[in-house]
């Protein structure tokens, strides 16, 4: 089944860019959103996860804050 990979970042965040470069390790397809160009996207981050920290990562379904490999696998191995 294809992995649904989402992850909120921030330009400024290098938490962000450990998620993205462990996602690129295992070649995992995934959309990033910059909440820092898209104000309406953050809001709508912090209503899905009520969490104001980045990066947010939405695998499957499945919200997973911070940099956290062993969830983030758990979760692309659940499908």
């Amino acid at each position: 089944m294809k992995q649904s990979v989402t992850v909120y970042t921030s330009a400024l965040c290098p938490v962000c860019g450990m998620v993205k470069t462990f996602l690129d390790s295992f070649d995992i397809t995934y959309k990033e959103v910059i909440i820092d160009l898209n104000p309406v996207e953050r809001i709508k981050l912090i209503g899905r996860t009520k969490r104001l920290t980045v990066p947010q990562t939405n695998i499957n379904g499945q919200w997973i804050s911070g940099f956290n490999p062993e969830r983030m696998l758990k979760a692309m191995n659940a499908n």
